[in-house]
């Protein structure tokens, strides 16, 4: 047995789109189960996401607390943002997302972890990027606006975060996984044995 995801695609035998948003969409298939049935399965269409855990040289990570109206929390997070444009660049998206939200650039980006958030119900993949070499950006701060303007930002320590996640203080899944994957690799020895900022990802691909 190979323990890895694999592609696959079963038989859509009618489909929908009962909603669309500015963003994202739902979407209804007809989908062939394997003893030949037809299940209905309602899910959203997203267009991807990126998602940035930036160390600092004292071992900090930059995070954000921001409302969200769904869950009615203000949540711990790591930066990230939508995949806006078809095809986008992610880490391009990802260097946007830590200069518009934090004012902050990196010097060096790996990737983390490639995601799918919540696969029984949306199509989202989320790429989580390490940024390290961090400094203050160039230029005006980006204009930020509704839940964004009440944004708070702060740098903890890495440890913490993962404290955090175990003891189910902090909720946000890109911080969670993007907390524990970094503790793994350092556990490991280095984060030098990483995936390069500019690695394949089949699940959302993208021009270099």
């Amino acid at each position: 047995m190979e323990l890895k995801d694999t592609p696959e695609e079963w038989q859509v035998t009618a489909t929908a789109t009962p909603f669309r948003g500015n963003k994202t969409s739902v979407r209804t298939d007809d989908v062939v189960m394997p003893d030949g049935t037809v299940a209905r399965r309602d899910y959203q269409v997203h267009p991807g996401s990126v998602a940035i855990l930036a160390l600092d040289d004292s071992g900090r990570v930059l995070v954000l607390r921001q409302y969200r109206h769904p869950v009615r929390h203000k949540l711990w997070e790591i930066p990230a943002g939508l995949l806006d444009v078809l095809g986008e660049n992610p880490l391009h998206a990802a260097q946007r997302e830590l200069y518009e939200e934090a004012h902050v650039k990196a010097e060096d980006w790996r990737v983390l972890a490639d995601v799918y958030p919540t696969p029984g119900g949306c199509d989202e993949a989320v790429r989580i990027f390490l940024a390290r070499d961090l400094s203050e950006a160039e230029g005006e701060r980006f204009e930020v606006s509704e839940e964004e303007a009440d944004m708070e930002l702060a740098r903890v320590p890495l440890e913490e975060l993962v404290r955090g996640v175990l003891a189910g203080e902090l909720h946000n899944n890109c911080l969670a996984v993007g907390a524990l994957s970094l503790a793994a690799a350092l556990n490991g020895g280095s984060v030098d044995a990483l995936r390069p900022a500019e690695a394949p990802w089949p699940a959302r691909p993208f021009e270099a």
